[in-house]
């Protein structure tokens, strides 16, 4: 699947430390599996990291990749490239990523 960060993620992401990193990659390695390597519609994503739409950001999703010790959560929108569906990270980091998702 193809990803892209905004530059608050990128940013969000030099925040976060070396657990959280893990945390998060491990998350994003199970959300393309579940995509798979070229996928043309929005897949299902593991219910354990309760992926759905952010309320009131139409196209905007959150995902948590950690209930606590961290407490994971990050934003993200999809898009489409040449008929494949991509991952554009917003935001990375705790509950304060949906104050400006």
């Amino acid at each position: 699947m193809k990803s892209e960060r905004t530059a608050s993620a990128k940013a969000d992401w030099e925040r976060l430390s070396e657990q959280e990193r893990r945390l998060f990659l491990e998350a994003v390695r199970e959300m393309n599996q579940a995509a798979g390597p070229h996928p043309r519609r929005i897949p299902h994503f593991p219910a354990h990291l309760r992926v759905e739409q952010l309320e009131g950001y139409p196209g905007i999703y959150e995902m948590t990749w950690s209930f606590s010790g961290p407490d994971g959560r990050a934003t993200f929108e999809l898009f489409s490239e040449s008929g494949e569906v991509g991952i554009r990270w917003r935001r990375l980091g705790d509950h304060r990523v949906f104050n400006n998702p």
